[in-house]
C-alpha cells in the first residue's frame, strides 16, 4: 500500500512533497496479480527449459507433444500478463478464470497424467489454487481447491487400476486435497483482510488529504502569520500574512530559507530555541528590524508539534500578530461601539451647546467693555466649531451624502493654508505651489478646511524646522484636479501605512486617531479620492518625503461622465 506523506502543494503554504493521487496500478490487489502473473509465465518458463534440457541429456524420451504443451502454456501465461488487465476481486466467477486457473489446470493435469520425465507435477497445483484464491472470491477458491482435488483422486484411481494397489496413492492424494482446502481457506481470508485494510486505508488517505486542505485554507486566511520551524531553523511553511509581515517578497520556497539566514529573524529564531529547548509553548513580543529605521513589533506565540513517532522530530508553529494591527482593531472595536451611542452622545452635546451658545448671546447683548465682546465672540465661535465637529461625526454615522460645491481649487486651498499658517505659527517652514490654474473641484468647503487641516496638523508634527518643510501644492492633470501635502518627515513603516486610514489607529499615544479616517470618509463623500505614498518634493528639489494626495471630481471629468476620481501613478 501506498505511504502517505500528507503535504501542501501552494506556493505559500508547501511542504516538501505532495501526496500523489493513489491509482488503481499502485494497489496492493494489482500488485499482486501482476506477481502471480510473472509466476505463471516463469514456471512455464522452467518447465520448458526442465523438459528440453531433460530430452536432450537422454534423461527423458524426447516428445515433441509435451515441449509444445510447455512452449503454449508459456505463450498463453505471458500474453494474458502483456495484454490483460485484473478484474475486480471477490466475484464470484471471473471470466479471467478460463484464461489463467483454467490453463494452469490444463497444463498442469496434463504434465501430471502423461507423467512426463518421470516426475511429480502435483505441487504446480499450489499456484492456481493460490491464485484462485487470492484473487477471486471464497466460493472460486474452494472450487479450484475441489477440481484440484479431484484431479488427483482421479489420478490415484487411474493408477490403482493399473497396479492393483489403490490405497497409499489415495490417502496421499486425499491428504493432498485437504491440504489444498485448507491453503485455499486460509489465502482467501488474509487476501480478503487485506483488502479490507487497503480500503481502510485509502479512507484515512482522503480523510487526510481532504483535512489537509482544510488546514491550508484556514491557514492562508489567518489575519495571523504562521511560520513553522525545524529544529535545525529550516523553515517548513510560512503563510501569506506571515510573509508579509515578515517583508518576504522573494519566491524561494520556505524550505531554502533558514530563520536564522537574515538578521532581523534573529529574536524569532531565539524563541524558537527556546521553545525546542524547553518542550513547551511560549509567548513573548519581540521588535524586529526588517530594515535600517524600521521596526516591526510583534506578539509570537509558539506550540509544538505533538509527537507521532519517535523517528520524526516536533516543528515549532509560530503564530505572529503585528500589535498595531491588535491595537486597530480593538479601536475599530471602539468605534464599533461609539456607533452605537452616536444619536444618545449628540443629543447629550447639542443641548448643552444649545444652552452655552443661547445664554453667550443674551450676555453679549448686556456687554459693554470691548475685551468682554472679544471673549464672548471666541466663546461663538468655539461653540459654532463644536456644533459643525458633532454635525460631521453624525454624517459619517448616518452615511449621508453631503452637499457639494464647486471651489476654485488654488483660491480655496490657498485660504485654508494660510489661515492655518497664521494659527500654528509654522512662518517660514510651510509653502504654498499653487498649480491647478482656474480648474473647479466638487467639494464641500467646510469639509475641505477640515481635510487640510488634519493633514497639515499630522506633517506639522513629523516635518523637520527647515524652511520648506511642509509643500501644499495642487496641479491640474487632465480632466484631474489634485492637492497635495507634503512634509520632509521620516519614512513610515510599512504596519503603519497599512493602517493609515483606519479609526482610531495612531503611531503616537497622544492622537485619537480619528483625523485621517475622517479625511478618507469625506472624500468618499465627495467622489474624491485620498493616498498616501513616500515621494519626492512637489517643488523639484529631488527631496523624498511623506506625500498625502487628495484627487477631485472636476468639471470636466463630470461632463465627461467620471463621477469618481481615481489617483493615477
Amino acid at each position: 500500500m501506498a505511504t502517505d506523506t500528507t503535504g501542501f502543494s501552494q506556493s505559500t503554504w508547501t511542504w516538501e512533497t505532495p501526496v500523489p493521487v493513489p491509482s488503481p496500478e499502485s494497489s496492493a490487489f494489482h500488485r499482486l496479480w501482476l506477481g502471480f502473473m510473472m509466476a505463471r509465465a516463469g514456471i512455464a518458463l522452467v518447465l520448458l527449459a526442465l523438459l528440453g534440457g531433460m530430452m536432450a541429456l537422454g534423461l527423458a524420451p524426447f516428445n515433441v507433444w509435451l515441449l509444445a504443451l510447455c512452449a503454449t502454456y508459456f505463450a498463453a501465461s505471458l500474453a494474458v500478463r502483456l495484454f490483460s488487465r485484473p478484474s475486480p476481486p471477490g466475484r464470484t466467477f471471473d471470466p479471467q478464470w478460463v484464461s489463467t486457473i483454467g490453463v494452469d489446470l490444463l497444463a498442469f493435469s496434463t504434465l501430471h497424467f502423461l507423467q512426463a520425465a518421470g516426475l511429480n507435477y502435483s505441487a504446480l497445483f499450489a499456484l492456481p489454487v493460490l491464485t484462485a484464491s487470492v484473487l477471486g472470491s471464497t466460493l472460486l477458491a474452494l472450487g479450484t481447491a475441489a477440481a484440484v482435488t479431484i484431479l488427483l483422486l482421479a489420478d490415484a484411481w487411474l493408477y490403482a487400476l493399473e497396479l492393483s494397489d489403490h490405497t497409499s496413492r489415495m490417502v496421499q492424494a486425499g491428504l493432498a486435497g485437504g491440504g489444498y482446502f485448507v491453503v485455499a481457506l486460509l489465502a482467501n481470508q488474509l487476501a480478503m483482510r487485506l483488502a479490507r485494510e487497503e480500503q481502510a486505508a485509502r479512507r484515512g488517505l482522503s480523510a487526510a488529504r481532504t483535512q489537509a486542505h482544510v488546514n491550508e485554507v484556514v491557514i492562508e486566511t489567518l489575519a495571523d502569520g504562521v511560520l513553522v520551524v525545524a529544529p535545525d531553523w529550516r523553515l517548513h511553511a510560512a503563510n501569506p500574512s506571515a510573509r508579509m509581515l515578515l517583508g518576504w517578497q522573494a519566491r524561494e520556497a520556505p524550505a531554502s530559507l533558514a530563520l536564522v539566514s537574515r538578521p532581523g529573524w534573529k529574536p524569532l529564531a531565539a524563541l524558537a530555541q527556546r521553545t525546542f529547548s524547553e518542550l513547551g509553548p511560549q509567548e513573548a513580543e519581540l521588535a524586529l528590524e526588517l530594515r535600517p529605521g524600521e521596526r516591526l513589533h510583534l506578539r509570537v506565540r509558539t506550540r509544538l508539534t505533538p509527537p507521532q513517532d519517535p523517528l520524526i522530530e516536533p516543528l515549532c508553529v509560530m503564530f505572529m500578530q503585528d500589535l498595531r494591527e491588535a491595537e486597530a482593531q480593538v479601536r475599530t472595536e471602539k468605534l464599533a461601539a461609539m456607533g452605537r451611542m452616536s444619536a444618545a452622545v449628540a443629543h447629550e452635546i447639542r443641548n448643552p451647546l444649545a444652552a452655552i451658545a443661547q445664554a453667550n448671546s443674551l450676555l453679549a447683548e448686556q456687554l459693554v467693555d470691548a475685551e468682554q465682546q472679544q471673549l464672548s465672540a471666541l466663546v461663538r465661535k468655539n461653540a459654532q466649531r463644536l456644533s459643525q465637529i458633532v454635525e460631521e461625526i453624525l454624517n459619517l454615522a448616518r452615511v449621508q451624502q453631503p452637499t457639494t460645491d464647486w471651489l476654485e481649487l488654488d483660491q480655496a486651498v490657498g485660504a485654508v493654508t494660510l489661515e492655518w499658517q497664521r494659527h500654528s505659527q509654522a512662518g517660514g517652514r510651510l509653502q504654498l505651489l499653487p498649480r491647478a490654474g482656474t480648474a473647479w473641484a466638487a467639494f464641500d468647503g467646510e469639509h475641505l478646511r477640515r481635510v487640510l487641516v488634519n493633514l497639515l496638523d499630522n506633517a506639522l508634527r513629523y516635518a523637520s524646522m527647515a524652511p520648506g518643510a511642509i509643500l501644499v501644492a495642487t496641479s491640474l492633470d487632465g480632466d484631474q484636479s489634485r492637492v497635495q501635502v507634503w512634509s520632509d518627515g521620516a519614512p513610515l513603516d510599512p504596519g503603519v501605512q497599512r493602517h493609515l486610514f483606519e479609526p482610531f489607529f495612531s503611531s503616537e499615544s497622544r492622537s485619537s486617531g480619528l483625523g485621517l479616517y475622517i479625511c478618507r470618509e469625506l472624500c468618499d463623500r465627495h467622489g474624491a479620492a485620498i493616498a498616501f505614498a513616500r515621494g519626492p518634493a512637489p517643488d523639484g528639489s529631488g527631496r523624498e518625503g511623506n506625500a498625502f494626495t487628495v484627487a477631485f471630481r472636476t468639471r470636466a471629468s463630470v461632463v465627461l461622465g467620471a463621477p469618481f476620481a481615481t489617483i493615477r501613478a
